[in-house]
């Protein structure tokens, strides 16, 4: 089972969009039962909220199906339990870097770093704009699946 957990700032916005979005692509694919898909943050201003309804607005629109949850912060014993770790933008990497000291095993990417053109996604909480999030959300988990079907399912 590879164990993939989606970071941004707070847990409310991009994160959980990735988590539901990449959930949906291997569900759609038959393929869940071969993944442990999560979220978290790098902050704890956010803990224990729910989604922000910008997010749960978008994923409606676009038939996602999510659930109620909280927002959780990353831990350092994060690092051991998941095969990847994909940050939102360069500041969630600074700021992950203050939890996980190290990265040996180079487990932690921003999600955009799999496509052709790697970029940070952007924060619709200062954006607003959940469609361009969502776009760039699903080229950085397609690209990701699109990665892992070639190195890790071979």
């Amino acid at each position: 089972m590879i164990k993939i957990l989606f970071i941004c700032h707070g847990n409310i916005c991009r994160s959980p969009m990735a988590e539901f979005v990449f959930k949906d692509m291997v569900a759609k694919r038959g393929m869940s039962d071969l993944f442990y898909i999560a979220s978290a943050a790098t902050s704890r201003e956010e803990i224990g909220n729910d989604i922000h309804y910008g997010t749960k607005q978008k994923l409606d629109e676009v038939g996602i199906p999510y659930t109620k949850r909280g927002a959780i912060q990353i831990t350092k014993k994060d690092y051991d339990a998941y095969d990847y770790i994909l940050l939102m933008d360069s500041n969630n990497i600074r700021n992950i870097k203050r939890i996980i000291s190290a990265d040996p095993e180079c487990k932690i990417h921003r999600l955009l770093d799999f496509s052709d053109k790697p970029r940070d996604i952007a924060d619709p909480w200062y954006t607003g704009n959940f469609d361009i999030t969502y776009d760039d959300i699903v080229e950085g988990c397609e690209s990701l699946l699109q990665h892992i079907l070639e190195q890790d399912m071979r």
